[in-house]
């Protein structure tokens, strides 16, 4: 294989790798996620996990004390025999070596291996019965109870701490883990000194604890088998208790859910006469309540958009007639003494506000009625934009105020009713005119391709906190103490914004006390497309930031559609 075949091949598996890596990490995240989805929506998952854990922590617990009590009394009781058995084997050993005065007469080593045949019950070859071991260090001899022992495994068993122990004349108990000949298994090891004529003698006797470990384990499984059964059926109870009282819960969320939709007639079943049917009756009691209340307020909303609609027509004829009588009095006003001429003039001034109610009423009654149609088409926005703004320099040279326009030196085309388009710029121009305080007021037209949008900046007295969620209410003034050159009829932010939601588009307010304010208008290029951002900030670059805000969120209300601008 040449090496550059080795080395495709080495990046072929090495993609495989990452592939296949890729693929585990994605079903993992999907798990968690899923795992995670399921955990924060499920009160019963939740309540029926914390059962398990806490339940099994406790049996847990639990099993561990019963198995260690029961391993400490089954050990006590072993040592208790043990020890029972190496008081009288000592007595009966040292009777039985009494008679000897020398560790080398030829009948020492007869005796011992009797004396370890009396203690051990007979001559057993089962090791597991236990053994019993006589040694006598002055001359060497050791006396097994089983000769299948081995002398290294007897070594291994007795270990070199018991038997110093015991040489030194003291008594030494132990357990040890050793192989004597059935097998490796835990023994319970006590050796004591006896005293005879030609020296001590060392007397061991080794128990098995095969009983013992076998009922230590038998109850460990028991109580370990009956703690799982108990958990299983403390999360099987759980799920129950949970199910009966989530059950309503979500009933009630799902009809809750269908009346915030309009479905004002869903009711909940009343089953029974607990602490859940009780919460059922009262929902479906304030279900009905708040059906009755809702019936009625657009019972009354109806009465008053008809009302609204109603007077704006009829009075329509009436202003008709009293706009000629008007407009032939102040023809004639030269003619007039000098106080009913300024009487002709103010009659006209609020007679042309009296009118531009009137049309804001109904336009009003229009968007409320749901009647409002917008008629797109592709217009070029800036001209649009300098026909709204050009009518309203004269009102900005009496305000002190330097209006300034920047628009792109290219057209700007996009899918607008140009009217409505036009109608909404009036209403912020006029509206930045008249709050400017003797400053510029700039008005600033950018497009990318997928959304254009206009702003306008005033720098005067600004917006007070919170004031940016009201200016788009319908009569709502400002700090009745600006200055005011003109006076409007609180109708044209709120008609202002229904234009934009019309388009698809946004309508967004900014201020701050002493910085001015600024209003953003973002529609889309193509009728129809949804906005998910804005060719413009929505905060001036020149504003300051309160200290207390990082830069990256800025105080700005958006009025206008669901989605969350950018």
């Amino acid at each position: 294989m040449s090496r550059e075949s080795l080395l495709e091949h080495l990046r072929s598996a090495r993609a495989r790798a990452r592939a296949l890596w890729g693929r585990i990490v994605r079903q993992v995240t999907l798990f968690l996620v899923t795992v995670e989805h399921t955990w924060r929506r499920s009160l019963q998952v939740r309540v029926v996990t914390l059962t398990l854990v806490v339940s099994s922590l406790l049996v847990a617990v639990f099993a561990y004390v019963v198995a260690y009590r029961s391993s400490t009394i089954l050990l006590n009781r072993a040592e208790q025999t043990v020890t029972a058995q190496m008081e009288s084997g000592r007595r009966f050993t040292g009777e039985q070596l009494a008679v000897f005065g020398k560790a080398y007469e030829p009948n020492v080593q007869g005796t011992m291996q009797d004396i370890v045949a009396y203690l051990g019950g007979g001559d057993a070859q089962e090791p597991s019965s236990g053994l019993v071991v006589v040694r006598a260090d002055a001359v060497e001899l050791t006396s097994v109870q089983s000769r299948a022992v081995k002398d290294e495994n007897l070594r291994e068993v007795l270990g070199t701490d018991i038997t110093t122990a015991v040489g030194d004349g003291a008594e030494a108990t132990a357990i040890r883990s050793a192989d004597l000949g059935a097998g490796r298994a835990k023994y319970l090891v006590k050796g004591a000194p006896v005293r005879t004529k030609f020296g001590q003698v060392e007397l061991y006797y080794i128990e098995p604890l095969t009983t013992q470990d076998s009922a230590a384990t038998q109850i460990r499984t028991t109580v370990l088998a009956t703690g799982a059964t108990l958990v299983l059926l403390l999360g099987l109870l759980a799920a129950l208790v949970t199910r009966l009282v989530v059950r309503p819960v979500r009933v009630a969320a799902r009809t809750a859910q269908r009346l915030s939709a309009g479905l004002l007639d869903q009711r909940m079943a009343v089953t029974g006469e607990d602490d859940l049917a009780l919460l059922a009756a009262s929902f479906n009691q304030m279900a009905a309540n708040l059906q009755r209340q809702i019936i009625r307020l657009e019972d009354m909303s109806r009465l008053q958009r008809r009302f609204t609609s109603d007077v704006s027509h009829e009075l329509r004829t009436p202003l008709t007639t009293v706009r000629m009588a008007a407009d032939l009095i102040f023809a004639e006003r030269d003619r007039f003494p000098a106080d009913v001429s300024r009487t002709a003039e103010i009659l006209q001034t609020e007679l042309d506000r009296f009118e531009s109610l009137l049309t804001d009423l109904l336009e009003i009654s229009r968007y409320d009625a749901g009647f409002a149609m917008l008629d797109a088409e592709p217009t070029d926005l800036v001209p649009l934009v300098h026909r709204a703004v050009e009518p309203l320099r004269g009102l900005a040279e009496r305000c002190g105020a330097d209006l300034r326009v920047e628009v792109p030196a290219t057209p700007v085309i996009a899918d607008v009713d140009p009217r409505r388009v036009e109608r909404i710029l009036r209403n912020l121009v006029g509206n930045a005119v008249e709050h400017a305080e003797h400053r510029p007021v700039d008005v600033r037209l950018v497009s990318d391709g997928v959304a254009v949008a206009v702003a306008v900046r005033d720098r005067g007295v600004g917006l007070k906190p919170g004031e940016e969620k009201l200016v788009f209410n319908r009569f709502w003034r400002a700090d009745p103490s600006r200055a005011r050159q003109t006076g409007g009829t609180g109708l044209g932010l709120s008609i202002s914004i229904e234009d934009a939601r019309l388009h698809g588009g946004w309508l967004e307010a900014w201020g701050a006390p002493g910085q001015g304010a600024q209003f953003r208008l973002t529609l889309p290029v193509r009728a129809g497309d949804r906005l998910t951002a804005s060719p413009l900030r929505l905060v001036p670059e020149d504003a300051e930031l309160p200290a207390v805000l990082p830069p990256a969120q800025p105080r700005a209300i958006t009025q206008a559609p669901a989605e969350v601008p950018r």
